[in-house]
């Protein structure tokens, strides 16, 4: 950035007498706020775009969120038809333990996030889990949505 626009300062009218300079004191914020604006717009256009896309109603749950870490985490997704999703990719039963295993040779984490919707009965999603514990996967997490019931008595 620069310094600034320098001030000359005359001298009383004689000749021959040098003007002196001093630098200005003020500093030029507006490259400083174009920048931010530019960047506060580029995080919110990119925000949403990061989350997994696929639509499931979660059940909720009283319980506290899982810290973050640092590698992006595998998430796998079982909708209200009975799919499963492998991230983004959907995924067949047969081909969902060999997918697993291949992934679990690339990652250094073991954990891994179960999203399954309400809907999907108890029985599925635990074979699901074992699927998932079979496959390299035996650290999983079950995705919910909080505000649901706190079972600690009348006022939660």
């Amino acid at each position: 950035m620069a310094a600034g626009v320098l001030k000359r300062e005359r001298g009383g009218g004689r000749r021959g007498r040098r003007s002196r300079t001093a630098p200005m004191s003020e500093i030029n914020v507006t490259p400083f706020v174009d920048v931010m604006l530019v960047l506060l717009i580029v995080f919110m256009v990119a925000a949403p775009l990061l989350t997994v896309g696929v639509p499931v109603q979660l059940p909720q749950t009283a319980a506290e969120s899982l810290p973050v870490e640092q590698e992006e985490p595998l998430t796998v997704t079982l909708t209200a038809e009975g799919a499963l999703q492998i991230q983004t990719t959907e995924v067949g039963d047969d081909e969902f333990i060999p997918r697993l295993r291949a992934i679990a040779g690339e990652r250094r984490s073991d954990k891994v996030f179960l999203r399954a919707d309400g809907a999907i009965p108890y029985e599925r999603v635990v074979q699901v889990m074992g699927a998932m514990n079979a496959g390299g996967f035996p650290n999983i997490g079950l995705v919910t949505d909080a505000g649901g019931p706190r079972f600690d008595g009348p006022g939660g």
